[in-house]
């Protein structure tokens, strides 16, 4: 019987998860099952781009997974049985299991309503690529004049702003700040994000917390009433609460609590990675939601499997945080190194440079995701490609 290793969700974490779990664990011994509920690979970080109306290449996860023995089940995931080791899935198909023996959950995160009323019936975000194309189609039928305010200081909701105001110099776009602009950057380069915001015409509201969404504004906790055709909310992340409902273990947040190797505290074939991955970094605090780490937690879930599965000692990978890229449009952004503490570093790489080591990165981490047997030998490729051809499953 091959060892049945289940991944849920194919986005940074997933997929990347999938195809190293591919190039290292021989398909004669192990089944790899990807379950997803688009066909498509999404490219999160560059949603704004998306929603303001650029065009992006896009690729399918069959393509993705192509040249490997991983097979694809497009599906929503409902459920997780952790004492009987299944997940419940629905599709086109109806309503089915899918049994494993090692479950990696990886579904990420979606956009925090934080219970403020109107959110859900008028509000925007580009946490997926369907809500991204609502907001694209939502922005493009505005008028010259009409007025766009996001709302959240964090990297998402700066990089929607500066995106939506360089692309559309049009419209009236506006940023709503609970707390200070930049506050967890250096001066230097919080002088730099306030010059990027005065050079594309953004109205700044700082210390504003956002209490209600209306059609046509947004109401501040002081009562002020904030012009807004479209209201772009990006206030935080929150988890899927099927971790919860499973009876895995999970911390306030929802996330799956988990040890330094990314494995489940209370069901040791479970691993976690990602948003939904409670996760201790080397300073002491949980790791944050975001893509850099995605990217440990992937590596250090994977490479525990691996060890694992073949008997070998299991790594150590480095959990250290080391800055924000935050792009500011297409030909501005900045680079801020953190310290053991989180605290910003004085020196940041902003401008031009940084814009295009932004663009590396986003493209880096693209092509890994798409090139999942890079750095398989040559006849272990083959024998790959040969098993993806025939094992390969595309099914609702």
């Amino acid at each position: 019987m091959k060892h049945r290793i289940v991944v849920l969700g194919a986005g940074y974490a997933g997929a990347f998860a999938a195809g190293s779990l591919a190039r290292r664990l021989s398909p004669a011994d192990t089944e790899i099952t990807v379950v997803n509920a688009v066909p498509d690979f999404v490219e999160r970080m560059r949603l704004h781009q998306l929603a303001s109306g650029q065009e992006l290449a896009s690729r399918t996860l069959a393509d993705v997974f192509a040249g490997t023995a991983v097979r694809l089940r497009l599906a929503y995931v409902t459920g997780v049985d952790p004492g009987r080791g299944t997940v419940a899935v629905t599709g086109e198909d109806g309503d089915d299991e899918i049994a494993y023996d090692t479950l990696l959950y990886t579904l990420g995160s979606s956009v925090a309503h934080h219970g403020v009323p109107g959110v859900a019936e008028y509000a925007h975000d580009v946490t997926g690529r369907s809500s991204a194309l609502r907001l694209r189609e939502r922005l493009a039928g505005l008028d010259a004049g009409g007025t766009v305010l996001v709302v959240g200081e964090g990297l998402t909701g700066i990089e929607s702003a500066t995106e939506f105001a360089e692309s559309r110099p049009d419209l009236s776009v506006a940023l709503a700040a609970r707390g200070e602009l930049g506050a967890r950057l250096s001066p230097k380069a919080r002088r730099h994000l306030r010059g990027a915001f005065d050079r594309l015409g953004i109205t700044l509201h700082e210390h504003t917390g956002i209490r209600a969404v209306e059609p046509t504004r947004a109401v501040a906790a002081d009562g002020r009433s904030i012009p807004a055709d479209v209201t772009v909310w990006s206030a935080g992340f929150a988890v899927d609460p099927i971790a919860a409902a499973s009876g895995l273990r999970v911390a306030g947040t929802g996330q799956i609590v988990v040890d330094r190797t990314m494995r489940c505290v209370s069901h040791p074939n479970v691993y976690a990675a990602g948003d939904c991955a409670y996760a201790i970094g080397e300073n002491g605090r949980p790791l944050p939601m975001s893509c850099a780490s995605a990217g440990f937690t992937t590596m250090q879930a994977t490479a525990a499997i691996v060890a694992r599965l073949t008997g070998g000692e299991v790594p150590a990978i480095g959990l250290k945080y080391h800055g924000n890229h935050i792009s500011l449009g297409r030909r501005d952004a900045i680079i801020q190194l953190v310290d053991r503490d989180v605290r910003p570093k004085s020196r940041f790489l902003g401008g031009r440079t940084a814009a295009r080591l932004k663009s590396g990165v986003l493209k880096g981490a693209g092509w890994s995701i798409a090139h999942p047997t890079y750095g398989l030998p040559k006849r272990r490729r083959r024998r790959a490609t040969a098993a993806g051809a025939a094992g390969v499953t595309v099914a609702a």
